[in-house]
């Protein structure tokens, strides 16, 4: 087993790194779309999730940010985004052979390679990557694990393989619902262990959520706008079934989806051919059922009457909005889809088994060439301007919260990539950075929050010579104004500030102060942020505390 495990992991390291290389480089960082690496974060409110909008980025904001005062941020993205392929295709690995194993069809280290390849060479990571979302990337590694947790572990083992797993996925929310939905469909008779240790593996995330109140709700406009997208040519359930159709047609790589569709009903049709005699026995029948689950509810909640219920959900419920972005459930069929892959090679005579592994890892490299090198070179690393550090040392923490031009969450810099990417001002500074959450789709406002970062945007946009006084009550000590591209060219938004005294002029940024006395506004307060903190390391002692158990414990039995 210790061999078969290597092996797998080796495999999936090699994988990991055809796909991220250019990620390698030192010195640069992570700049596409929702995903922004800096040299240095901090645990602002923001990052503990008490920024006042939806506490979508804990704990991995708060992660990151402890860890680049040891290690380079960009760096340590790029390590923890490696980690998460690697324990995707090794996870996957492992929980096709322990399905299969379950069933009483075992199979050996060419279906273990053969499913972590399909687990990691598909449209759902290409997409994800693409989108920015590589924390997502972790939940979706822990689903595996996961399956392997509730199938070949037991007593406090099990409990160990459950907590870090779920910890390890609830990197993002969505990442610790897919644990522990995955752990509930192979180990239904531990739902109160569970259930438990997935209150603990999300309460960074609902704790803020509790005691803001705010952000809570989703944009009922916004269920529409992140519903699972069509493909040409293959309708939501085709696109969906080729684990494609993420809702930015910006974010798919290169090549044919109807290929992606293609390949995986053949690989279902084959798995289901040879597991025939087995496909109703738990664990499979329930993968089964999950699968396609992940599927059919994505694709009905993309149609009129589905986006009109989502709707009706997300006001009526709070934290449903969760469930808005259709095709991330995907990933739910993925150990079904990486079962089949094993029991197909599996199912080969062990004379022509290597050459039926060389073509099960060939195969779906050669379905979609586009995942190569950093999802065709979408990923390629960004090197800040040197005016982001001079920026981030004029701004302290305790004087006044800055406010950012131009307004919005996405803008496109002439030294990042031609995507737009998320601001990384709210990461570069110390000072809390106000953000509207206001999400520009398609020419569609959406996730626009009441408050302070809202009334700082209009009276920007308003401008005047009370633009000075008007900004001080709503306790803004600095504007930032970013050079961005605007019409093909590089150039700073044409917003005039009148009573603002520059403090820093550079190519790529501007920084102004406001002067006079800048008000206090409502913060969080001592008690909120201990309890924020609190959350956070119960999170962190619950990965730590799982994965020392199932070490200790698998120690014991060795001797």
């Amino acid at each position: 087993m210790r061999s078969r495990d290597a092996a797998l992991a080796a495999w999936s390291a090699v994988l990991a790194f055809v796909i991220l290389g250019p990620l390698a480089t030192a010195g640069r960082y992570l700049l596409l779309r929702d995903a922004v690496s800096t040299p240095r974060s901090y645990v602002t409110d923001a990052a503990l999730g008490l920024g006042g909008n939806a506490a979508r980025a804990t704990p991995q904001d708060w992660l990151v940010a402890l860890g680049s005062h040891v290690v380079d941020g960009g760096v340590l993205v790029t390590v923890l985004l490696f980690m998460a392929l690697v324990a995707a295709g090794w996870g996957f690995g492992r929980c096709a052979l322990a399905v299969l194993s379950a069933v009483g069809r075992p199979a050996g280290l060419g279906g273990g390679l053969a499913a972590a390849t399909v687990a990691l060479w598909n449209p759902f990571v290409a997409e994800r990557l693409l989108q920015g979302h590589w924390s997502l990337l972790a939940g979706y590694a822990a689903i595996g694990w996961m399956v392997v947790a509730g199938l070949r572990l037991t007593g406090w083992r099990q409990a160990g393989g459950f907590a870090a797993a779920l910890a390890a996925g609830g990197l993002t929310p969505t990442g610790a619902v897919f644990a522990v939905i995955a752990g509930l469909v192979v180990a239904p008779r531990r739902w109160a262990v569970l259930l438990g240790l997935f209150v603990l593996a999300a309460v960074p995330w609902l704790y803020p959520s509790l005691v803001s109140g705010t952000g809570v709700r989703a944009d009922p406009a916004s269920i529409s706008v992140f519903a699972a997208r069509a493909e040409p040519g293959l309708g939501t359930f085709g696109s969906l079934l080729g684990l494609g159709g993420i809702w930015n047609s910006q974010a798919v790589p290169d090549g044919a989806p109807w290929l992606w569709t293609v390949f995986f009903v053949v690989l279902l049709a084959g798995g289901a051919l040879v597991l025939r005699s087995v496909r109703t026995h738990p664990p499979l029948g329930r993968l089964a059922l999950l699968a396609l689950a992940a599927v059919v509810l994505p694709t009905l909640a993309a149609t009129g009457p589905g986006v009109a219920f989502l709707e009706h959900l997300v006001q009526a419920i709070p934290g449903s909005g969760l469930l808005r972005d259709g095709q991330k459930w995907v990933a739910l069929a993925v150990p079904l889809y990486a079962t089949c892959a094993a029991a197909l090679v599996g199912a080969v005579p062990a004379v022509a088994r290597p050459g039926a592994t060389v073509a099960a890892v060939v195969i779906p490299v050669a379905v979609l060439p586009g995942l190569v090198w950093g999802v065709g070179g979408a990923l390629t690393p960004t090197s800040y301007p040197a005016s982001w550090r001079q920026i981030a040392a004029e701004v302290p923490a305790d004087q006044g919260a800055v406010a950012v031009l131009p307004p919005g969450m996405f803008r496109t810099f002439a030294y990042g990539p031609a995507a737009p990417a998320l601001d990384p001002a709210p990461r570069m500074l110390r000072a809390p950075v106000l953000q509207t959450g206001e999400l520009r789709v398609g020419g569609r406002a959406i996730d626009r929050v009441p408050g302070a970062a809202a009334a700082a945007e209009d009276a920007l946009a308003a401008g005047g010579p009370e633009l000075a006084g008007r900004l001080a009550v709503l306790g803004v000590g600095w504007v930032l104004v970013e050079a961005v591209v605007i019409d093909g060219a590089q150039a700073f938004p044409a917003v005039p500030l009148p009573g603002l005294s520059p403090v820093a002029q550079t190519p790529a940024l501007r920084l102004y102060r406001v002067p006079g006395r800048i008000a206090t506004v409502d913060a969080p307060s001592r008690l909120q942020r201990g309890g924020a903190w609190t959350a956070h390391i119960v999170w962190l002692g619950l990965m730590v505390g799982g994965a020392g158990l199932l070490v200790a414990r698998r120690g014991r039995e060795l001797t």
